[in-house]
């Protein structure tokens, strides 16, 4: 059975929702909606439009009020679902959920920005470090994952704006590029690039300038999967037409 599974930084669900998300939520009709950046709470949100479409939902909020956290949406029920890391100081901040669907856990992840000075910076980078031992970890256990979310990292020239303008820049850093490298090295698979390898193909943009306009953009949001997977892949793309937040949705299609 085939699965088409999105993943959407919303920047604040209660602000895309103001924004016709539910509209786009019953035309896109996907079968998992990976959330990050909720910034809400389940008991803040009406969920009825969701439950009308027919949609599971399961919530990792921040325990921040109005910061980070993700979801997971489905049509099916889950096998089981995963809150957290078991690391409390990631697990505060409502960063990553799983639901297994048979042989398939897909994960919805939201990696730290260190666009906010040296701190976080350094934060993201001890982030980058666990989460790789955490899903290598993991895969002992469910080889076939797909960990669908916003990377905060650009990695290739090809997945920026005038990449010499931001070498510097969090995000675009050579050892934050370096990292998603080894990553990828360790039997991961960038599915978007199994089907495009064209440039300017972004899925986020600065709210200022006109960014989006002159598409201006960045691909930081990624469906990422075990080498064990790429047989079952079928599709992958970004959708630019969905407007809710500064990011957009991208796609992957998998054979369940």
């Amino acid at each position: 059975m085939l699965k088409k599974i999105f993943s959407y930084n919303v920047n604040g669900l209660r602000a895309a929702i103001n924004k016709g998300f539910e509209d786009w939520l019953k035309e896109a009709q996907p079968d998992i909606l990976c959330l990050q950046e909720i910034k809400a709470r389940p008991e803040q949100i009406d969920s009825s439009p969701f439950d009308r479409l027919g949609y599971r939902h399961y919530w990792h909020p921040a325990q921040k009020p109005g910061y980070s956290g993700v979801a997971i949406f489905c049509k099916d029920k889950p096998d089981k679902v995963v809150i957290g890391m078991d690391v409390e100081k990631y697990d505060y901040e409502g960063r990553m959920i799983r639901a297994d669907f048979g042989d398939i856990s897909v994960i919805s992840a939201y990696f730290p920005s260190g666009t906010s000075g040296a701190e976080r910076q350094s934060f993201k980078m001890t982030f980058l470090d666990d989460f790789l031992l955490w899903i290598e970890n993991l895969r002992k256990e469910r080889s076939n994952l797909i960990i669908s979310g916003d990377y905060n990292i650009a990695h290739t020239d090809i997945d920026i704006n005038y990449p010499k303008k931001h070498q510097k820049m969090s995000g675009f850093l050579p050892e934050e590029r370096a990292w998603v490298d080894k990553f990828l090295q360790h039997g991961y698979i960038d599915s978007f690039r199994l089907f495009n390898s064209e440039p300017n193909m972004y899925s986020w943009w600065s709210y200022r300038q006109q960014a989006r306009s002159k598409n201006l953009g960045w691909r930081i949001d990624y469906n990422i999967a075990t080498d064990e997977l790429k047989p079952r892949i079928k599709d992958a793309s970004i959708v630019q037409t969905a407007v809710h937040s500064d990011h957009c949705p991208v796609t992957v299609t998998v054979d369940f």
